[in-house]
């Protein structure tokens, strides 16, 4: 708990917000003890928050940016006819797209133990490198077998990147600072969606009579990548107290911070057998099934929402324009509610109003005549990007938030992240040609899978506030998460003293 120093000054508790005085009462204040004695105020934290923001958020956001295209871009090189270009016919399409799942989910297990061993800041501009490199090489694609190819070593290179970076992260900020971080550079993704849209209007409009449209994206794109990894490996910091833009005594606080509110005590080894662990809780497993859930309506946006745009029945121009604004939306959205849940110490609740938001656009989309009631069909797809991001975001940073151990939390970042990803074998695999261009089934089933979620995050919120309240009962107390320093809760729920963040 919090130690109580010698002299009569006040002592924030973890909240950050609230101090202890010697007496135990509550009032305003800025000084921190920590166990070793240093004292520390509420202005150092800013500060060091403030430089790790312009220093990493700014970086990160341009790298997922990236990622997000690289990943993405496929989409966009249909509107320009790819697939006859290269033959590919019915369901081949289908089957090139679900391809890059498969990897996606097999390697970024392996490859997240390689980044927490070698260190994010290391590892993932190398990721970026690479993927970069075969997003320029897919313009090289020649028939269906190249493009498979490609896109089976893109979901080998892509797997680990974001969860890499939500570890990463995780280990610079404090719990109820994380989200409103990770919408920022998530929110990203929502602007390579616009971006993308804008940069294929441009590049399609290339007039090349050695190469079409879609390889001249590919090749910009996959440059640009590879180009800014560069930069990214020589200007990330690789850990808190080694950042060279600290003094030493923000550097002290700094690892304080992390100590204190985000992760247990670092262990230097990484081990296998503790990293599995975390999925001996019910929990664990309850989350991987709601990334599941929540990742349908993700990647319904992620993959499709070029085509499900396009039964406005616009012209492939005017399609890749309308898909801009409701993408630009869609990270406007992001960010407020991340910050709202940061603000509040809250993330189920927020979950459940992003999903509940996207559910209602794709079925007043699917129950509309799209081109008869074009203001209605378009307000619908600015509803679809309002809450698929926010969900993703808020459910990778809920289950970090409740996983101290590094090890436990690199490893069901990298299970969860991709599995939400996988759901993309499902996404995929509804839209069918035969149903293009309303895809009415697929509406229904990717609605049907945000109910699902809600029920599900509904069910997980009721279990953690029933367990809070039987630990508090246990031992005779009234503790949140807030009151118990991470570096004590190695073991995560087995410790007595644990306590969710729901």
């Amino acid at each position: 708990m919090l130690k109580k120093p010698e002299s009569k000054i006040q002592v924030t508790d973890l909240d950050g917000g609230r101090t202890i005085s010697e007496e135990g009462s509550i009032s305003n204040g800025e000084v921190f003890l920590s166990e070793d004695g240093k004292l520390f105020d509420g202005t150092l934290e800013k500060t060091i928050c403030w430089k790790f923001d312009l220093r990493i958020l700014p970086m990160i956001a341009i790298m997922y940016l990236f990622n997000a295209l690289d990943k993405g871009n496929i989409s966009n090189a249909k509107t320009n006819h790819i697939d006859k270009d290269l033959g590919i016919v019915g369901q081949q399409w289908n089957n090139m797209l679900s391809i890059f799942y498969i990897p996606f989910v097999l390697f970024a297990f392996p490859l997240s133990l390689v980044i927490r061993r070698f260190n994010a800041a290391n590892v993932i501009p190398i990721l970026m490198f690479t993927f970069g490199s075969i997003s320029m090489l897919s313009a090289t694609a020649f028939d269906y077998g190249s493009l498979m190819a490609a896109r089976w070593f893109l979901g080998i290179c892509e797997s680990a990147f974001l969860p890499g970076i939500i570890y990463y992260l995780s280990t610079f900020y404090r719990r109820h600072e994380l989200a409103r971080r990770l919408s920022i550079f998530y929110a990203a993704a929502n602007i390579a969606n616009a971006f993308s849209g804008l940069l294929a209007f441009g590049v399609f409009q290339i007039k090349n009579s050695k190469l079409q449209g879609w390889k001249i994206l590919f090749l910009i794109e996959g440059g640009a990548t590879v180009v800014f990894a560069l930069v990214a490996f020589l200007y990330l910091p690789r850990c808190p107290e080694n950042s060279h833009f600290l003094n030493q005594r923000e550097k002290d606080c700094a690892r304080w911070r992390i100590e204190t509110d985000s992760s247990a005590k670092s262990v230097g080894s990484v081990s296998f057998k503790d990293a599995v662990k975390v999925f001996k809780h019910p929990v664990a497993i309850a989350w991987m099934l709601q990334e599941i859930v929540i990742g349908v309506p993700l990647n319904s946006i992620n993959n499709w929402f070029p085509q499900i745009v396009q039964s406005l029945g616009k012209g492939t121009v005017q399609t890749n324009l309308y898909t801009v604004a409701p993408n630009v939306w869609g990270a406007v959205a992001l960010i407020f509610l991340c910050f709202c849940s940061d603000y509040t110490r809250v993330r189920s609740v927020f979950i459940m109003i992003g999903v509940a938001v996207t559910l209602v656009g794709f079925v007043v989309f699917g129950c509309i005549d799209t081109k008869s009631h074009l203001g209605a069909a378009y307000f619908s797809c600015f509803l679809m990007t309002t809450g698929a991001s926010v969900s993703s975001v808020l459910t990778s940073t809920w289950y970090n938030n409740n996983t101290p151990n590094e090890n436990r939390r690199v490893v069901i970042s990298a299970i969860g992240v991709p599995l939400a990803n996988a759901a993309g074998l499902i996404s995929t695999n509804i839209f069918r040609a035969k149903d293009a261009p309303k895809y009415l089934p697929a509406l229904g089933i990717t609605a049907g899978f945000g109910g699902a979620a809600i029920l599900l995050i509904a069910g997980i919120l009721a279990f953690m506030i029933f367990d809070n309240r039987r630990r508090n009962r246990r031992q005779g107390v009234s503790l949140t998460y807030k009151d118990v320093p991470t570096s004590e809760l190695a073991e995560g729920p087995d410790n007595p003293n644990y306590r969710w963040m729901y």
